[in-house]
Protein backbone atom coordinates (compact mmCIF):
# COMPACT_ATOMS: atom_id res chain seq x y z
CA UNK A 1 0.00 0.00 0.00
CA UNK A 2 1.32 3.49 -0.86
CA UNK A 3 1.95 5.16 2.29
CA UNK A 4 2.86 9.19 1.95
CA UNK A 5 4.19 11.27 5.33
CA UNK A 6 3.68 14.51 5.52
CA UNK A 7 7.06 15.40 5.20
CA UNK A 8 6.83 13.34 1.99
CA UNK A 9 3.50 15.96 0.89
CA UNK A 10 5.30 18.73 1.63
CA UNK A 11 8.57 17.76 -0.82
CA UNK A 12 5.61 16.41 -3.43
CA UNK A 13 4.41 20.46 -3.12
CA UNK A 14 8.41 21.74 -3.06
CA UNK A 15 9.16 19.16 -6.23
CA UNK A 16 5.95 20.28 -7.63
CA UNK A 17 6.54 23.54 -7.87
CA UNK A 18 10.02 23.69 -8.99
CA UNK A 19 8.55 22.02 -12.11
CA UNK A 20 6.30 24.50 -12.74
CA UNK A 21 8.88 27.01 -12.09
CA UNK A 22 11.52 25.88 -14.38
CA UNK A 23 9.27 25.49 -16.96
CA UNK A 24 8.34 28.99 -17.01
CA UNK A 25 11.48 30.09 -16.95
CA UNK A 26 12.34 27.87 -19.85
CA UNK A 27 8.60 29.40 -22.01
CA UNK A 28 10.21 33.16 -20.36
CA UNK A 29 14.11 32.77 -21.78
CA UNK A 30 12.45 31.16 -24.73
CA UNK A 31 10.08 33.92 -25.67
CA UNK A 32 9.24 36.61 -23.49
CA UNK A 33 13.20 38.14 -23.09
CA UNK A 34 15.21 40.02 -25.81
CA UNK A 35 18.40 38.16 -25.16
CA UNK A 36 20.78 36.89 -27.22
CA UNK A 37 20.71 33.74 -28.94
CA UNK A 38 24.16 32.46 -27.25
CA UNK A 39 22.54 33.64 -23.70
CA UNK A 40 19.08 32.33 -24.16
CA UNK A 41 20.16 28.87 -25.40
CA UNK A 42 22.51 28.84 -22.10
CA UNK A 43 19.37 29.43 -19.81
CA UNK A 44 17.63 26.61 -21.89
CA UNK A 45 19.97 24.17 -21.11
CA UNK A 46 20.51 25.62 -17.58
CA UNK A 47 16.61 25.63 -16.79
CA UNK A 48 16.04 21.93 -18.74
CA UNK A 49 18.92 20.56 -16.61
CA UNK A 50 17.34 21.81 -13.30
CA UNK A 51 13.77 20.74 -14.64
CA UNK A 52 15.56 17.07 -15.61
CA UNK A 53 17.21 17.08 -11.82
CA UNK A 54 13.86 18.03 -10.02
CA UNK A 55 11.85 15.87 -12.19
CA UNK A 56 14.19 12.57 -11.67
CA UNK A 57 14.21 13.48 -8.13
CA UNK A 58 10.69 13.35 -7.44
CA UNK A 59 10.42 10.28 -9.57
CA UNK A 60 12.61 8.57 -7.32
CA UNK A 61 10.47 9.87 -4.54
CA UNK A 62 7.26 8.39 -5.99
CA UNK A 63 9.19 5.16 -7.20
CA UNK A 64 10.22 3.89 -3.71
CA UNK A 65 8.96 0.69 -1.63
CA UNK A 66 7.89 -0.69 -4.88
CA UNK A 67 9.38 -3.81 -4.82
CA UNK A 68 8.61 -4.68 -8.67
CA UNK A 69 11.50 -5.39 -10.97
CA UNK A 70 10.20 -2.62 -13.38
CA UNK A 71 10.26 -0.32 -10.36
CA UNK A 72 14.08 -1.14 -9.40
CA UNK A 73 15.15 -0.87 -12.90
CA UNK A 74 13.00 2.93 -13.59
CA UNK A 75 14.43 3.58 -10.18
CA UNK A 76 17.87 3.08 -10.55
CA UNK A 77 17.45 4.91 -13.91
CA UNK A 78 16.18 7.89 -12.69
CA UNK A 79 18.51 8.18 -9.49
CA UNK A 80 21.62 7.95 -12.10
CA UNK A 81 20.09 10.80 -14.12
CA UNK A 82 19.62 13.03 -11.35
CA UNK A 83 22.94 12.71 -10.05
CA UNK A 84 24.53 13.40 -13.68
CA UNK A 85 21.97 16.54 -13.78
CA UNK A 86 23.29 17.68 -10.22
CA UNK A 87 26.87 17.73 -11.92
CA UNK A 88 25.89 19.41 -15.46
CA UNK A 89 24.12 22.12 -13.35
CA UNK A 90 27.34 22.90 -11.18
CA UNK A 91 29.36 22.56 -14.63
CA UNK A 92 27.01 25.33 -16.53
CA UNK A 93 27.05 27.54 -13.83
CA UNK A 94 31.11 27.35 -13.57
CA UNK A 95 31.09 27.98 -16.77
CA UNK A 96 28.68 31.00 -16.32
CA UNK A 97 31.07 32.39 -13.76
CA UNK A 98 34.53 31.55 -15.74
CA UNK A 99 32.69 34.01 -18.44
CA UNK A 100 31.27 36.84 -16.35
CA UNK A 101 34.67 36.84 -14.56
CA UNK A 102 37.15 37.16 -18.10
CA UNK A 103 39.64 35.39 -16.40
CA UNK A 104 43.03 35.45 -18.83
CA UNK A 105 42.97 31.61 -18.35
CA UNK A 106 39.52 31.06 -19.85
CA UNK A 107 40.47 28.37 -22.10
CA UNK A 108 42.56 26.75 -19.65
CA UNK A 109 40.02 26.68 -17.09
CA UNK A 110 37.09 25.55 -19.26
CA UNK A 111 39.09 22.20 -20.33
CA UNK A 112 39.55 21.95 -16.38
CA UNK A 113 36.20 21.77 -15.77
CA UNK A 114 35.30 19.87 -18.41
CA UNK A 115 37.41 16.98 -17.31
CA UNK A 116 35.46 17.98 -14.02
CA UNK A 117 32.55 16.70 -15.35
CA UNK A 118 33.74 13.97 -17.03
CA UNK A 119 35.28 12.52 -14.07
CA UNK A 120 31.32 13.00 -12.25
CA UNK A 121 29.98 11.18 -14.52
CA UNK A 122 32.64 8.28 -14.45
CA UNK A 123 31.94 8.23 -10.85
CA UNK A 124 28.11 8.14 -11.43
CA UNK A 125 28.61 5.39 -13.97
CA UNK A 126 30.81 2.98 -12.04
CA UNK A 127 28.24 3.85 -8.49
CA UNK A 128 25.31 2.59 -11.11
CA UNK A 129 27.09 -1.12 -10.85
CA UNK A 130 28.33 -0.89 -8.29
CA UNK A 131 26.78 0.77 -5.47
CA UNK A 132 29.99 2.82 -4.69
CA UNK A 133 28.14 5.96 -3.64
CA UNK A 134 24.12 4.42 -3.11
CA UNK A 135 22.23 1.53 -2.73
CA UNK A 136 18.59 0.39 -3.27
CA UNK A 137 16.95 -1.90 -0.67
CA UNK A 138 14.66 -5.17 -1.86
CA UNK A 139 12.16 -2.51 -1.62
CA UNK A 140 13.95 0.11 -3.72
CA UNK A 141 14.48 2.49 -0.88
CA UNK A 142 17.89 4.72 -1.66
CA UNK A 143 20.29 4.50 1.06
CA UNK A 144 23.75 6.35 0.75
CA UNK A 145 27.39 4.03 0.44
CA UNK A 146 30.46 4.50 2.17
CA UNK A 147 31.82 6.36 -1.14
CA UNK A 148 28.73 9.07 -1.39
CA UNK A 149 31.15 11.41 -0.93
CA UNK A 150 32.34 11.05 -3.99
CA UNK A 151 29.35 12.41 -5.62
CA UNK A 152 29.72 15.66 -4.64
CA UNK A 153 33.57 15.07 -5.55
CA UNK A 154 33.74 17.03 -8.89
CA UNK A 155 30.90 19.30 -7.37
CA UNK A 156 32.68 20.50 -4.06
CA UNK A 157 35.61 21.21 -6.44
CA UNK A 158 33.48 23.41 -9.02
CA UNK A 159 32.03 25.50 -6.53
CA UNK A 160 35.50 26.07 -5.09
CA UNK A 161 36.68 27.46 -7.96
CA UNK A 162 33.47 29.72 -8.62
CA UNK A 163 34.30 31.47 -5.10
CA UNK A 164 37.82 31.83 -6.47
CA UNK A 165 36.45 33.52 -9.51
CA UNK A 166 34.56 35.39 -7.64
CA UNK A 167 37.05 36.60 -4.77
CA UNK A 168 39.92 37.03 -7.84
CA UNK A 169 37.78 38.90 -10.08
CA UNK A 170 35.41 40.57 -8.24
CA UNK A 171 35.62 44.00 -10.09
CA UNK A 172 34.47 41.77 -12.96
CA UNK A 173 31.43 41.50 -11.09
CA UNK A 174 28.98 44.77 -11.55
CA UNK A 175 27.15 45.15 -8.40
CA UNK A 176 23.95 43.93 -9.80
CA UNK A 177 24.75 40.72 -10.46
CA UNK A 178 27.79 39.69 -7.93
CA UNK A 179 25.44 39.23 -4.73
CA UNK A 180 23.35 37.00 -7.23
CA UNK A 181 25.90 34.50 -7.62
CA UNK A 182 26.91 34.50 -3.76
CA UNK A 183 23.46 33.26 -3.44
CA UNK A 184 23.13 30.47 -6.09
CA UNK A 185 26.58 29.12 -4.55
CA UNK A 186 25.49 29.64 -0.17
CA UNK A 187 22.12 29.17 -0.57
CA UNK A 188 22.41 25.64 -1.00
CA UNK A 189 24.70 25.56 1.74
CA UNK A 190 22.49 27.15 4.28
CA UNK A 191 19.55 25.18 3.49
CA UNK A 192 21.58 22.05 3.99
CA UNK A 193 22.81 23.12 7.64
CA UNK A 194 18.61 23.61 8.53
CA UNK A 195 17.69 20.35 6.59
CA UNK A 196 19.62 18.42 9.06
CA UNK A 197 17.67 20.32 11.58
CA UNK A 198 14.35 19.89 9.84
CA UNK A 199 14.92 16.14 8.68
CA UNK A 200 13.02 15.29 5.55
CA UNK A 201 12.08 18.55 4.14
CA UNK A 202 13.58 19.27 0.92
CA UNK A 203 15.29 22.68 1.84
CA UNK A 204 18.32 22.05 -0.75
CA UNK A 205 15.91 21.85 -3.93
CA UNK A 206 13.88 24.67 -2.59
CA UNK A 207 17.01 27.13 -2.53
CA UNK A 208 19.10 25.75 -5.38
CA UNK A 209 15.63 26.50 -6.87
CA UNK A 210 14.57 30.26 -5.78
CA UNK A 211 18.73 31.13 -5.78
CA UNK A 212 18.76 29.50 -9.89
CA UNK A 213 15.70 31.79 -10.62
CA UNK A 214 16.91 34.80 -8.46
CA UNK A 215 19.96 34.51 -10.26
CA UNK A 216 18.34 34.17 -14.05
CA UNK A 217 16.42 36.95 -13.34
CA UNK A 218 18.89 39.56 -12.17
CA UNK A 219 21.49 38.56 -14.82
CA UNK A 220 18.53 38.65 -17.63
CA UNK A 221 17.45 41.85 -16.01
CA UNK A 222 21.02 43.63 -16.50
CA UNK A 223 21.63 42.28 -20.12
CA UNK A 224 18.15 44.08 -21.20
CA UNK A 225 19.33 46.85 -19.35
CA UNK A 226 22.37 46.81 -21.47
CA UNK A 227 20.21 46.04 -24.42
CA UNK A 228 17.79 49.24 -23.71
CA UNK A 229 21.00 51.61 -23.18
CA UNK A 230 22.19 50.10 -26.70
CA UNK A 231 19.35 50.83 -28.26
CA UNK A 232 19.24 54.34 -27.09
CA UNK A 233 22.54 54.54 -28.01
CA UNK A 234 22.09 53.41 -31.73
CA UNK A 235 18.58 55.76 -32.11
CA UNK A 236 20.82 58.31 -30.88
CA UNK A 237 23.63 57.69 -33.42
CA UNK A 238 20.81 57.26 -36.04
CA UNK A 239 19.73 60.65 -35.68
CA UNK A 240 23.30 62.29 -35.82
CA UNK A 241 23.68 59.85 -39.24
CA UNK A 242 20.52 61.38 -40.63
CA UNK A 243 21.31 64.94 -39.43
CA UNK A 244 24.57 64.23 -41.80
CA UNK A 245 23.33 63.28 -44.54
CA UNK A 246 21.10 66.53 -44.05
CA UNK A 247 24.10 68.37 -43.96
CA UNK A 248 26.10 66.44 -46.70
CA UNK A 249 23.21 66.90 -49.31
CA UNK A 250 23.30 70.51 -48.52
CA UNK A 251 26.36 71.43 -49.47
CA UNK A 252 26.19 70.07 -52.80
CA UNK A 253 24.39 72.24 -55.64
CA UNK A 254 20.69 71.53 -55.87
CA UNK A 255 19.18 74.54 -57.61
CA UNK A 256 18.16 73.42 -61.10
CA UNK A 257 18.75 75.37 -63.83
CA UNK A 258 22.16 76.06 -62.57
CA UNK A 259 23.08 77.94 -65.12
CA UNK A 260 19.61 80.01 -66.42
CA UNK A 261 22.12 82.61 -67.89
CA UNK A 262 24.21 80.19 -69.36
CA UNK A 263 22.50 79.29 -72.48
CA UNK A 264 25.46 76.56 -73.71
CA UNK A 265 24.89 74.19 -70.81
CA UNK A 266 22.51 72.34 -69.33
CA UNK A 267 23.54 70.29 -66.22
CA UNK A 268 21.52 68.41 -63.67
CA UNK A 269 22.94 65.96 -60.59
CA UNK A 270 21.87 64.08 -57.88
CA UNK A 271 22.15 61.77 -55.39
CA UNK A 272 20.54 58.99 -53.79
CA UNK A 273 22.39 58.08 -50.75
CA UNK A 274 22.31 54.77 -48.82
CA UNK A 275 21.43 54.11 -45.38
CA UNK A 276 24.59 54.93 -44.10
CA UNK A 277 26.09 58.58 -44.48
CA UNK A 278 28.64 58.39 -47.90
CA UNK A 279 31.28 59.81 -49.03
CA UNK A 280 29.95 60.54 -52.81
CA UNK A 281 29.78 64.18 -54.27
CA UNK A 282 28.84 65.62 -57.19
CA UNK A 283 29.64 69.79 -57.75
CA UNK A 284 29.87 72.03 -61.09
CA UNK A 285 30.72 75.67 -60.83
CA UNK A 286 32.10 78.49 -63.28
CA UNK A 287 35.57 78.67 -62.87
CA UNK A 288 35.36 82.00 -64.78
CA UNK A 289 33.46 83.59 -67.27
CA UNK A 290 34.11 81.14 -69.88
CA UNK A 291 34.88 77.88 -68.13
CA UNK A 292 32.89 75.58 -66.17
CA UNK A 293 34.18 72.92 -63.62
CA UNK A 294 32.80 69.58 -63.41
CA UNK A 295 33.74 67.05 -60.66
CA UNK A 296 32.59 63.74 -59.93
CA UNK A 297 34.28 62.20 -56.85
CA UNK A 298 33.73 58.81 -54.65
CA UNK A 299 35.31 58.37 -51.01
CA UNK A 300 36.50 55.39 -49.65
CA UNK A 301 34.34 54.08 -46.50
CA UNK A 302 31.14 55.16 -44.99
CA UNK A 303 29.99 56.68 -41.64
CA UNK A 304 30.75 60.38 -40.62
CA UNK A 305 34.96 60.15 -41.52
CA UNK A 306 33.82 59.29 -45.13
CA UNK A 307 31.55 62.36 -45.25
CA UNK A 308 34.37 64.59 -43.51
CA UNK A 309 36.79 63.60 -46.13
CA UNK A 310 34.12 64.32 -48.66
CA UNK A 311 33.41 67.74 -47.72
CA UNK A 312 37.25 68.78 -47.27
CA UNK A 313 38.20 66.93 -50.71
CA UNK A 314 35.26 68.98 -52.54
CA UNK A 315 36.57 72.32 -50.99
CA UNK A 316 40.18 71.61 -51.97
CA UNK A 317 39.45 70.76 -55.61
CA UNK A 318 37.01 74.01 -56.10
CA UNK A 319 39.63 76.14 -54.63
CA UNK A 320 42.43 74.80 -56.56
CA UNK A 321 40.22 74.90 -60.16
CA UNK A 322 39.02 78.47 -59.34
CA UNK A 323 42.55 79.38 -58.69
CA UNK A 324 43.06 78.56 -62.19
CA UNK A 325 45.19 75.11 -61.88
CA UNK A 326 44.19 72.39 -64.64
CA UNK A 327 42.52 69.42 -63.61
CA UNK A 328 45.22 67.38 -63.21
CA UNK A 329 47.43 70.06 -61.29
CA UNK A 330 44.55 70.71 -59.16
CA UNK A 331 44.64 67.11 -57.75
CA UNK A 332 48.40 66.92 -57.81
CA UNK A 333 47.73 69.83 -54.93
CA UNK A 334 44.76 68.58 -53.27
CA UNK A 335 46.53 64.73 -53.25
CA UNK A 336 49.28 66.23 -51.61
CA UNK A 337 47.56 67.97 -49.36
CA UNK A 338 45.32 65.36 -48.15
CA UNK A 339 48.21 63.10 -47.90
CA UNK A 340 49.09 64.60 -44.38
CA UNK A 341 48.53 62.95 -41.93
CA UNK A 342 45.75 60.89 -43.43
CA UNK A 343 45.46 58.14 -40.48
CA UNK A 344 42.18 57.36 -41.39
CA UNK A 345 43.81 55.50 -44.62
CA UNK A 346 40.97 57.51 -46.53
CA UNK A 347 41.25 57.80 -50.62
CA UNK A 348 38.95 59.55 -52.93
CA UNK A 349 37.95 58.34 -56.93
CA UNK A 350 37.75 61.70 -58.46
CA UNK A 351 36.65 62.30 -62.50
CA UNK A 352 37.46 66.13 -62.66
CA UNK A 353 37.03 68.37 -65.56
CA UNK A 354 36.85 71.86 -67.10
CA UNK A 355 35.32 72.93 -70.16
CA UNK A 356 35.16 76.09 -72.12
CA UNK A 357 31.40 77.04 -72.53
CA UNK A 358 31.75 78.83 -75.86
CA UNK A 359 34.38 76.35 -77.69
CA UNK A 360 33.12 73.05 -76.27
CA UNK A 361 36.60 72.00 -75.33
CA UNK A 362 38.21 70.47 -72.37
CA UNK A 363 40.68 68.82 -69.92
CA UNK A 364 39.91 66.07 -68.15
CA UNK A 365 41.88 64.32 -65.05
CA UNK A 366 40.60 60.59 -63.92
CA UNK A 367 41.83 59.66 -60.38
CA UNK A 368 40.75 55.84 -60.34
CA UNK A 369 36.61 56.42 -60.76
CA UNK A 370 34.82 55.12 -63.18
CA UNK A 371 34.30 55.95 -66.77
CA UNK A 372 32.51 58.89 -68.18
CA UNK A 373 29.96 58.32 -70.94
CA UNK A 374 29.79 60.73 -74.25
CA UNK A 375 26.97 60.61 -76.60
CA UNK A 376 27.36 62.26 -80.27
CA UNK A 377 24.68 64.52 -81.60
CA UNK A 378 22.31 61.99 -83.18
CA UNK A 379 24.27 59.09 -81.77
CA UNK A 380 24.26 56.46 -78.51
CA UNK A 381 26.31 56.70 -75.41
CA UNK A 382 29.37 55.21 -75.17
CA UNK A 383 32.20 54.88 -72.39
CA UNK A 384 35.42 57.03 -73.00
CA UNK A 385 38.04 54.91 -71.85
CA UNK A 386 41.54 55.53 -70.68
CA UNK A 387 43.79 54.31 -68.61
CA UNK A 388 43.42 56.44 -64.97
CA UNK A 389 45.43 57.92 -62.45
CA UNK A 390 46.07 56.50 -59.18
CA UNK A 391 43.30 57.61 -56.59
CA UNK A 392 43.72 60.63 -54.84
CA UNK A 393 45.15 60.50 -51.30
CA UNK A 394 46.47 56.74 -51.94
CA UNK A 395 50.16 58.47 -52.93
CA UNK A 396 52.26 61.09 -51.71
CA UNK A 397 53.79 63.18 -54.45
CA UNK A 398 52.53 61.97 -58.07
CA UNK A 399 51.12 63.31 -61.31
CA UNK A 400 48.02 63.36 -62.29
CA UNK A 401 47.22 62.40 -66.13
CA UNK A 402 45.31 64.84 -68.52
CA UNK A 403 42.68 64.18 -71.18
CA UNK A 404 41.76 66.87 -73.84
CA UNK A 405 38.29 66.42 -75.16
CA UNK A 406 35.78 68.17 -77.30
CA UNK A 407 31.99 68.21 -77.12
CA UNK A 408 30.39 69.79 -80.13
CA UNK A 409 26.43 71.21 -80.47
CA UNK A 410 23.88 68.84 -78.96
CA UNK A 411 26.44 66.28 -77.36
CA UNK A 412 25.67 65.11 -73.54
CA UNK A 413 28.44 63.88 -70.95
CA UNK A 414 27.22 61.55 -67.98
CA UNK A 415 29.23 60.89 -65.62
CA UNK A 416 28.39 58.92 -62.08
CA UNK A 417 29.84 56.83 -59.24
CA UNK A 418 30.42 53.16 -58.82
CA UNK A 419 26.75 52.76 -56.60
CA UNK A 420 25.10 52.68 -60.22
CA UNK A 421 27.13 50.22 -62.23
CA UNK A 422 27.25 48.11 -58.09
CA UNK A 423 23.82 48.23 -57.75
CA UNK A 424 22.90 44.54 -56.50
CA UNK A 425 19.32 43.25 -57.26
CA UNK A 426 18.39 39.91 -54.77
CA UNK A 427 19.84 37.54 -56.93
CA UNK A 428 23.18 39.78 -55.84
CA UNK A 429 23.77 40.53 -59.75
CA UNK A 430 25.45 43.86 -60.75
CA UNK A 431 23.28 46.53 -63.02
CA UNK A 432 27.07 46.93 -64.61
CA UNK A 433 27.65 49.32 -67.47
CA UNK A 434 26.51 47.75 -70.13
CA UNK A 435 22.95 47.55 -68.24
CA UNK A 436 23.61 51.34 -67.45
CA UNK A 437 24.65 51.97 -71.29
CA UNK A 438 21.17 50.64 -72.55
CA UNK A 439 19.17 52.55 -70.42
CA UNK A 440 20.65 55.60 -71.45
CA UNK A 441 20.37 54.87 -74.60
CA UNK A 442 16.33 54.22 -73.96
CA UNK A 443 16.31 57.87 -75.19
CA UNK A 444 19.47 59.40 -75.90
CA UNK A 445 18.48 62.76 -77.01
CA UNK A 446 17.09 63.47 -73.55
CA UNK A 447 17.80 66.21 -71.31
CA UNK A 448 19.61 65.72 -68.20
CA UNK A 449 17.21 65.47 -65.88
CA UNK A 450 15.04 63.17 -67.66
CA UNK A 451 18.67 61.30 -68.43
CA UNK A 452 19.10 61.02 -65.14
CA UNK A 453 15.32 60.10 -64.01
CA UNK A 454 15.83 57.63 -66.60
CA UNK A 455 19.10 55.52 -65.24
CA UNK A 456 17.39 55.67 -62.26
CA UNK A 457 14.26 54.49 -63.07
CA UNK A 458 16.34 51.12 -64.48
CA UNK A 459 18.28 51.05 -61.81
CA UNK A 460 15.06 50.80 -59.21
CA UNK A 461 13.39 48.05 -62.05
CA UNK A 462 16.72 45.99 -61.85
CA UNK A 463 17.21 46.00 -57.88
CA UNK A 464 13.54 45.31 -57.57
CA UNK A 465 13.80 47.03 -53.88
CA UNK A 466 17.00 44.76 -52.68
CA UNK A 467 18.52 47.16 -50.45
CA UNK A 468 20.54 49.95 -51.41
CA UNK A 469 24.48 49.60 -50.15
CA UNK A 470 25.75 52.39 -51.71
CA UNK A 471 25.06 56.23 -53.06
CA UNK A 472 24.11 56.68 -56.42
CA UNK A 473 25.26 59.26 -58.12
CA UNK A 474 25.35 61.35 -61.19
CA UNK A 475 25.56 64.43 -63.46
CA UNK A 476 24.41 65.24 -67.30
CA UNK A 477 25.76 67.89 -69.06
CA UNK A 478 24.47 68.61 -72.71
CA UNK A 479 26.40 71.26 -74.53
CA UNK A 480 24.06 73.53 -76.74
CA UNK A 481 27.29 75.36 -78.46
CA UNK A 482 27.42 78.92 -78.59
Amino acid sequence: MFVMSSGDLVNLIIISIGIGICGMSILQVSFGARLSKQVTIYFQLFFTTLFLYIANHLARQLLQGNSSAAAGIAIRAVTYLEFIASGTMAWLFSLLTLNVSKSEKTKSLNKVLFAALICHVLIMTVSQFTGLCYTFDSENFYHRSGGYLLSNLSIFFMLLLDIYLLIRYRNNFNSHIKPAFWIYILAPIVAMAFQAVSGTIQLIILATIVAAVFMSRVIMRDLMNKYEEQEKTSARIGAELTMATDIQASQLPRLFPAFPNIPQIDVFASMTPAKEVGGDFYDFFLVDESHIGLVMADVSGKGIPAALFMMISRVLIKSRLQNGESPGKALESVNDHLCENNETGLFVTVWVAVLDIHTGKGIASNAGHEHPAIRKAGGKYELVTYKHSPAVAAIEGIGFKEHEFELAPGDSLFVYTDGVAEATNAQNELFGTERMLEVLNRNPDAMPQAVLSGVMDGINEFVAGAEQFDDITMLCLRYNGG
